[in-house]
């Protein structure tokens, strides 16, 4: 006689966040720092820039490009990023009776880099590692995404003031687990002044601006070299091809808020030719500016 297996950590946190994000959106919480995300059906590719988190998949499938490498993450998996990176993503794996359900969890490169320090997390390489990465929960981390997604059922002010304590928990777990290397290196090479964090916030900075790799290399106390190998074996592309697709999606914004046309977007975000402009648009988006704008709005 076949018996019913009693429900784990996984299905408690299903029905918790499918009861807090009833509608197909990103939904934010009391929790500052976590926010749910719901999708009945598989979603189209779409760009855009990943910023520090923890995102753990619940239910369904997701796939992640970074540039010419491929993420798949599914239940009981997460996707951890590290430093800002261009990206695209869709949803894979999602129907109406089983959809797809997403905890996002905003991380702090400073935080982290507090807990590795007050814990004594030893370092045992030196080399840049990848800026985002996919690993598989285990019954401690389980254990603590649990109890803070409970918190979800608690009055807004409890949850948001014990939550502070489930989330240096839940970094300590990230970092002590089979993945930690991969978050942890790149947040304390970069709190010795040795990774690419400032490289990135120099660029975001000056992003509109024509500037060479050297003045790049010279702002970050790095040899040209240097910068390419770290900068690539963590975003997976080089400086100026970060700086390009940073342009592209600042000017998508400005086209998508509506306040100008497609050539002064070009212009805004520092493109001096508004022909180059349209065919490196296309040439990430898959269409021309304005017809690329058009598709986003229409879409449901």
């Amino acid at each position: 006689m076949k018996r019913d297996l009693a429900p784990t950590r996984l299905d408690h946190m299903i029905d918790i966040v499918r009861h807090h994000a009833p509608d197909e959106r990103r939904v934010a919480t009391a929790i500052p720092f976590l926010s749910l995300l719901r999708s009945s059906h598989p979603t189209p590719v779409t760009r855009g820039v990943l910023k520090p988190s923890c995102c753990v998949i619940l239910q369904g499938h997701k796939r992640v490009h970074l540039s010419d490498e491929v993420l798949d993450y599914g239940p009981g998996e997460y996707l951890v990023v590290s430093v800002d990176m261009p990206a695209s993503g869709h949803i894979v794996s999602a129907t109406a009776d089983k959809p797809y359900l997403l905890l996002n969890i905003e991380l702090d490169p400073q935080e982290i880099a507090a807990i590795v320090l007050e814990a004594k997390i030893a370092i045992d390489s030196e080399q840049p590692v990848r800026g985002a990465f996919v690993g598989k929960t285990d019954d401690a981390l389980q254990e603590s995404l649990y109890q803070l997604v409970r918190l979800l059922q608690a009055p807004p002010a409890e949850a948001a003031f014990l939550a502070v304590g489930l989330k240096r928990e839940i970094i300590y777990r990230l970092l002590t687990g089979a993945y930690g290397r991969q978050l942890y290196q790149n947040v304390v090479l970069d709190q010795q002044d040795r990774g690419i964090s400032k490289a990135i916030a120099w660029l975001k900075d000056h992003y509109d601006q024509s500037i060479k790799v050297e003045d790049l290399a010279q702002a970050t106390n790095m040899s040209v070299s240097s910068l390419h190998h770290r900068f690539k074996a963590v975003t997976t592309m080089g400086p100026m091809q970060y700086q390009k697709q940073l342009r592209l999606q600042q000017a998508r914004n400005l086209l998508l808020n509506g306040d100008v046309d497609a050539t002064t977007a070009a212009y805004k975000v520092g493109y001096e030719s508004a022909s180059q402009f349209s065919r490196e648009y296309r040439r990430l988006f898959g269409a021309p500016p304005m017809q690329d704008i058009k598709k986003l709005r229409a879409a449901p």
